[in-house]
């Protein structure tokens, strides 16, 4: 009998008629337990909603904040991944592994990404106490290498407490054809955007259905839902209507608005009244001494952002005018929030495809305005430029990765009817992600497990925020909080903060221009600041040399609460990292042998990128001739394809949809069986050149000059029959399944690829 079923409390003798049945207590929850939502934003900088100072309309998400408590002083840790491994475990992010995002991760305890199964998740816990557990949208908490379809699956979301799941692992996903996950398996959209799809309302109505559902069959029962949103993550989609709204609306630029939004943050009382805006970030210009094409562009692309945001508030109100038809929004304690500050990941100009900045490719203006009209749009995966995400961070300096305010002092609205008298007002505490887990669980009476499936719990780390619902003036019970992102460094104690921004090879992806030094792991070299933010709301007045002795207590308790939180050795190698092969389920090997309908993501797939290879395929083309695709890698970002096209062979390297090198056969295809087959030869780095051959014979060839090489993708990956989200080649469209027989598909791969991301990065960057 299963342990869950405890000790059998009925009698049993020689026959049913002379014992008595039992059944075991299913797990209640405590009665008038709330059910819990958390909502997750993505991206969202500090004053990007209408209640904390923009003026993007968000009538819902304000409509949270008028009916709950809206916090101006909480805090992540800078970027996605670790936010959410706080936000589900109520651990720092480098003590449950998580030091930075899911593809940097490396072999170190805080590093790792391996979420240990001493540190539970809220969602765990709640099922084990009465609740129903769902999670919609992205997760991007399971280790790169294990999201293929060999799992392994216990750090997927059915693995980490949820009963449901639909959404996508990975970090972003293109909104208008996203790589979704149902449960455990990947599915196809239901529909494609010229149905009128997209990403947001479909997770609307997947939150909609779990829960709808739930409450059908057992409406006593909790729910606990997780809702996090690709918006407003790059690639900024949105419905062109939706874009347009806001047409003409920031042709003011980003100084104005700038001012414009600390005004209203001041009169709305979200900001101390003596607030004054630091000086522009580096890098960032003044908005008069922008041309008047960057002025164009750059106008239209804090446009499509606003669409993204009032497009997700418009199917986040469809979901709580739902919960209010359901009856239940009274009885539901809505925990709101972003994951971190506004990305600067756009770089200066902008990008009309997010993986040129991942792969240290930069757009040109010219390029960009090219696309002007593609923008939010299915043919581009686009970000705006950094003097937005200054501007959406307002009043605070730097951005997402950072352990200034800008990184780390986000939205957050806590909405709960019967929990909360004093509705629609300012909490001031100081408090941390890290603290939402015991502030849900004490306010449903829930103490915090010894053991999880016999596994003993480590304590929790954060702090609850429980005093602050009902006592406005209450002083913070928090007394510290540490920060490490990147190697960028922060820790905050008792109304003071020390920070340091960290000068690391990659600076330059962040700040154009930049020359100044680079302490690659020379963090003795930082210059630390001091601020008492208690007093100084934007960090705009450094104390460091005013007050040398309090500063260097709090350098030695930030070192102190690196080592109890495995933060050492801290780690800045972004792209290094980024670009490193992650263990993987079935190993390393050089030959992969795939059959149609494979489906593997990029970290699963033949790592192709900077070594010589083939890929060959075994067919048998009917009478008439046959057309598709063979085996294609990701799509419109990035990639490759081999395929069949007016009876020729073609091979397609898609360099991040800058150019294309393309290779067709100069002769056609016989009927019958036979073998197709292409060759890359490495003749420098990142560079090659291709040659196609019909059973055995050359019948093509062409010069590669650049291959993808870091990543193609997010979420696509590795089809074989078929290229199944967006295509790689113009030339066709998706799926373009092969129509005659595919037997199989073979990679073989030459020696170990080549890894040099500090040469990559000068050379892409024209710093040698």
């Amino acid at each position: 009998m299963p342990d869950t079923y405890g000790e059998f409390k009925g009698v049993i003798k020689p026959t049913a008629q002379e014992s008595t049945p039992w059944w075991p207590e299913p797990p209640r929850a405590p009665k008038g337990a709330p059910n819990v939502v958390f909502i997750v934003l993505d991206d969202v900088g500090f004053s990007q909603l209408g209640c904390y100072g923009s003026d993007i309309a968000t009538p819902n998400m304000d409509r949270l904040a008028n009916g709950g408590l809206l916090y101006n002083n909480f805090h992540t840790t800078a970027l996605c991944s670790p936010t959410r491994a706080c936000l589900l475990t109520g651990r720092n992010h480098h003590s449950v592994g998580v030091a930075t995002v899911m593809e940097l991760s490396s072999g170190y305890p805080g590093y790792d990404g391996i979420i240990p199964r001493s540190t539970g998740t809220i969602a765990e816990i709640l099922k084990r106490s009465g609740y129903n557990t769902f999670a919609v949208g992205k997760w991007h908490l399971t280790p790169d290498g294990e999201t293929s379809p060999t799992g392994p699956y216990d750090r997927w979301p059915l693995g980490m407490g949820f009963e449901r799941f639909y959404g996508f692992l990975n970090g972003d996903t293109n909104q208008w054809y996203p790589d979704l996950v149902c449960d455990n398996h990947r599915v196809e959209q239901p529909r494609l955007p010229e149905e009128g799809y997209h990403l947001t309302e479909d997770l609307v109505d997947r939150a909609i259905g779990f829960v709808r559902d739930q409450q059908a069959a057992a409406p006593e029962k909790p729910f606990f839902l997780l809702l996090s949103f690709g918006a407003c993550h790059a690639p900024h989609h949105a419905p062109r209507e939706f874009i347009d709204k806001y047409k003409g609306r920031y042709d003011k630029g980003w100084d104005q608005v700038r001012g414009e939004t600390l005004a209203r943050q001041k009169e709305m009382g979200l900001v101390p009244p003596d607030t004054e805006l630091p000086p522009r970030n580096p890098g960032v210009k003044a908005w008069e001494e922008l041309s008047p094409d960057e002025r164009r562009l750059f106008a239209r692309m804090m446009e499509v952002y606003a669409g993204f945001m009032e497009h997700t508030d418009y199917h986040l109100g469809r979901f709580l005018d739902f919960l209010e038809e359901l009856g239940c929004m009274d009885d539901t304690l809505i925990v709101f929030l972003s994951d971190n500050g506004a990305s600067m990941e756009g770089r200066e100009f902008g990008l009309s495809n997010e993986f040129r900045f991942f792969n240290v490719a930069p757009e040109s203006l010219e390029e960009l305005l090219e696309r002007i009209d593609d923008l939010g749009g299915t043919r581009t995966y686009n970000h705006y430029p950094f003097g937005w995400a200054m501007a959406g961070n307002t009043p605070l300096k730097r951005y997402k990765q950072h352990t200034h305010g800008g990184g780390i002092r986000d939205p957050l609205i806590v909405h709960w009817p019967s929990g909360i008298e004093d509705k629609g007002v300012i909490r001031t505490q100081y408090h941390h992600v890290v603290d939402i887990v015991p502030t849900v669980l004490e306010v449903i009476g829930i103490q915090p497990p010894g053991q999880i499936d016999g596994i003993s719990q480590k304590s929790l780390e954060g702090v609850s925020m429980a005093y602050t619902i009902d006592d406005a003036e209450a002083p913070t019970r928090k007394e510290v909080q540490y920060y490490e992102m990147l190697g960028h460094r922060g820790i905050w104690h008792k109304g003071w903060k020390a920070v340091t921004w960290h000068a690391a090879l990659t600076s330059s992806l962040t700040v154009p221009g930049y020359d100044g030094p680079v302490n690659d792991g020379d963090y003795e070299a930082d210059r630390w600041e001091l601020y008492k933010v208690d007093e100084d709301f934007a960090e705009g007045r450094d104390l460091a040399e005013e007050h040398p002795d309090k500063l260097q207590e709090l350098i030695d308790l930030w070192w102190a609460e690196a080592e109890k939180y495995n933060v050492l050795p801290i780690d800045d190698r972004a792209l290094e990292r980024y670009m490193a092969p992650k263990p993987r389920p079935g190993g390393e090997r050089d030959t992969y042998i795939l059959y149609p309908g494979t489906s593997l993501p990029e970290t699963a797939a033949p790592d192709v990128r900077n070594r010589s290879h083939s890929i060959t395929a075994e067919v048998d083309i009917p009478e008439g001739g046959a057309e598709g695709v063979l085996a294609a890698m990701a799509g419109l970002t990035a990639g490759y394809a081999l395929y069949v096209q007016n009876n020729r062979l073609v091979y397609e390297h898609n360099y991040l949809d800058k150019e294309r090198y393309i290779i067709t056969s100069s002769s056609d295809i016989p009927e019958g069986p036979c073998t197709l087959r292409f060759e890359f030869t490495k003749i420098g780095e990142h560079q090659g050149t291709g040659a196609l051959f019909i059973d055995g014979e050359k019948v093509g060839e062409g010069n590669i000059p650049h291959t993808v090489p870091i990543r193609y993708s997010a979420g696509e990956g590795l089809d074989i029959g078929r290229d199944g989200t967006t295509p790689v080649s113009e030339s066709y469209t998706c799926p373009y399944a092969f129509t005659g027989t595919l037997e199989r598909v073979i990679f073989e791969l030459d020696g170990k690829p080549h890894q040099d991301p500090e040469g990559d990065f000068h050379t892409a960057m024209g710093r040698q």
